[in-house]
């Protein structure tokens, strides 16, 4: 079931999703070689509990970590680690969570380490590009697939593929709500998209093949065959205007 938000949810899903939006810039800070995941990980987790929030993804099904950071062929659920040390050229792709009065805000960026090359670069581009490009379609009276098919246009017409096992997904007072939102089109038009809903957009494209494969620790998820892999997401409201 597709849950609608009231206007008094919604203002609280706006406060959600600014503390998760000023963690992440704050991390943004944090990004360079020498540094840790597990450092920017203890950050993360200061930064939300001090606004009142608790970080969604610690404890969410076992996890440990209060973000996910997945660096290079990592696609997403990286566990934060101080073994895991950035090095210039890396990208790594920060997903932060936070719940503020019972809802979740979810968002992600792929952040450059120091200097990356020219194909990370481009990878960057278009993944960040193809969030742009679902989200213009995230308006009343269009599908869900008006959605996924705008990620896979934009990121296959330029030469990189879509992620197939992990999708977007539906956001709220669950950091998993109906519906599932695939990167790419399933053949049916999907739900319509109604003012309320509140969706969690998260392209993850791939330099080289779109297959995945979960490393032992259970959670992280690599490219099969090792090339980049990017991840943007945005937490965005359907409502009877302009997405929000």
């Amino acid at each position: 079931m597709i849950v609608l938000k009231s206007e008094n949810e919604l203002a609280i899903m706006r406060a959600a999703g600014k503390i998760a939006a000023e963690t992440l810039q704050a991390l943004r800070e944090h990004v360079k070689p020498g540094v840790s995941t597990a450092e920017l990980d203890q950050l993360a987790c200061e930064f939300i509990t001090k606004r009142n929030a608790v970080p969604a993804f610690k404890g969410y099904h076992g996890f440990p970590g209060s973000i996910c950071a997945s660096i290079n062929d990592e696609v997403v659920h990286g566990i934060p680690s101080k073994k895991r040390v950035l090095k210039n050229g890396d990208i790594l792709s920060v997903d932060v969570g936070a719940v503020y009065k019972g809802f979740v805000g979810d968002t992600a960026a792929t952040i450059p380490v120091g200097e990356i090359s020219s194909d990370a670069q481009k990878l960057l581009q278009v993944t960040e590009g193809a969030l742009a490009a679902a989200i213009a379609q995230t308006r009343m009276g269009n599908f869900l697939e008006d959605i996924s098919g705008a990620v896979q246009d934009y990121a296959e017409s330029r030469g990189f593929s879509v992620v197939r096992e992990y999708v977007g997904h539906g956001v709220g007072r669950s950091m998993h709500e109906e519906p599932q939102i695939p990167n790419y089109r399933q053949g049916k038009r999907g739900p319509k998209l109604k003012p309320g809903m509140t969706l969690a957009i998260e392209p993850m494209i791939n330099e080289g093949v779109w297959e995945t494969r979960t490393l032992g620790d259970k959670w992280t998820v690599v490219t099969k065959d090792g090339k980049l892999s990017a991840h943007f997401e945005h937490t965005v409201a359907v409502t009877e205007n302009e997405p929000e």
